[in-house]
């Protein structure tokens, strides 16, 4: 019971109790939108396809993490450079999980599907006159090989 009432009593420690469980929860939640297909529920029954799923759910969350911090970092040097002053207190609640810029879906565009395809030619440009005056048996053509 002594930790419970430390807890309780400690008001730094449950400040930072409280600071480590928002990460891990911003995280779960960046997870969870970066896998949004099927709403997060992992269909596979097969364990291993399951841990698969898991997996790539992991490396694809990380992958957009490593995407975003480059980015932050640039942009804190831009604007150091620039004159301003930046306490790093501040940069401690930066935060890599940002989703505004990600487009999920990716972008199609739309626009050349009013183009239409140029008639087809029934007649080829080249000039095969030549190739049907020529004797078949003296250029190779009707013999077996």
């Amino acid at each position: 019971m002594k930790g419970r009432s430390q807890y309780l009593t400690d008001a730094p420690l449950r400040r930072r109790v409280t600071a480590a469980t928002n990460k891990v929860e911003s995280f779960n939640h960046f997870s969870q939108w970066v896998g949004f297909g099927n709403q997060g529920v992992i269909a596979d029954i097969d364990p291993v396809g399951q841990e698969k799923a898991m997996k790539f759910n992991a490396v694809f969350t990380n992958v957009v993490i490593s995407h975003n911090a480059p980015d932050i970092a640039g942009i804190v040097r831009q604007l150091l450079e620039e004159g301003w002053e930046i306490d790093p207190e501040d940069l401690a609640h930066v935060s890599p999980y940002l989703t505004d810029h990600i487009n999920r879906f990716g972008e199609y565009s739309t626009h050349e599907l009013c183009i239409r395809p140029e008639a087809y030619k029934t007649k080829p440009d080249a000039d095969l006159t030549l190739l049907r005056e020529q004797d078949p048996a003296a250029t190779g053509f009707g013999q077996a090989a």
